[in-house]
């Protein structure tokens, strides 16, 4: 039996989940090339794969620290990427009913992958299967070649010689570029924010530009001349329990 047949005889959840994880989680050893680029040790680059696991805030974070900002900048902007998966939360905890300690584990896996994989299942159970497989797969995939892209850029010596300290801002670049071809709100977003950040350059220290860039988010409203509802994402919905109209949390992002 070769792989092909092998791999479609899985569940739909089981097959796709896995096809996402791995996919998705090659992108780690990118990660792990820009935060040995940006100063971080092999060690820690690891530790921060394993214990915050959300991509594009791991990116976010290594930048500023690379463009020479605090860390305490740099986390939080990671933070303000991150907090969407709080909203993806309330969403999971009806869909996926686990209680208990369970629930920590759960949390933890919440990002835009798990979240999309799980909500396009037609039936609860599907639901979680998906979340379980996709976060499996792409946490060991996640981890595994963040380790593999920190020893090997360790390695090289002068980062700057092969344009790896540009790595992080060409990756989160990719990630954001998904995101605004079907919504002409987050277009507007993203170049006011653009707009802020470099009016900010001259005057604010390194990271505090993004966390300024930040407002753009509020300034811009949610409905009108610059979207409408009908303009967001995932208009066919698809989730268990949902009315169609809710928006796929991970259309076209890879790890935010």
């Amino acid at each position: 039996m070769d792989v092909t047949t092998s791999t479609a005889s899985l569940p739909p959840p089981v097959r796709d989940g896995l096809g996402m994880g791995t996919a998705v989680g090659l992108s780690g050893t990118a990660f792990g090339a820009a935060a040995v680029t940006a100063g971080l040790s092999v060690p820690q680059a690891c530790v921060l794969s394993l214990l915050a696991f959300t991509g594009a805030s791991q990116f976010a974070l290594v930048g500023v620290v690379a463009g020479g900002g605090g860390l305490a900048a740099g986390a939080a902007g990671a933070l303000l990427l991150g907090a969407r998966n709080t909203l993806y939360g309330l969403r999971m905890a009806d869909l996926l009913h686990w209680r208990g300690p369970r629930r920590l584990l759960v949390a933890h896996g919440i990002i835009d992958e798990t979240a999309a994989g799980a909500l396009a299942q037609p039936t609860a159970a599907w639901a979680r299967t998906s979340f379980v497989t996709v976060f499996t797969s792409l946490y060991l995939t996640w981890n595994l070649t963040t380790l593999v892209g920190a020893l090997a850029t360790e390695r090289i010596g002068d980062t700057d010689a092969f344009g790896l300290d540009a790595m992080s801002a060409a990756v989160f670049l990719a990630l954001v570029a998904a995101r605004l071809r079907d919504n002409r709100r987050e277009r507007l977003v993203a170049v006011l924010a653009a707009a802020i950040a470099l009016a900010a350059v001259p005057f604010a220290p390194p990271g505090v530009p993004v966390l300024l860039a930040a407002a753009a988010a509020l300034i811009v409203p949610s409905g009108g001349p610059a979207g409408s509802p009908g303009d967001d994402e995932g208009g066919d919905g698809g989730a268990p329990g949902s009315d169609g109209g809710d928006a796929d949390p991970g259309r076209g992002e890879v790890r935010a």
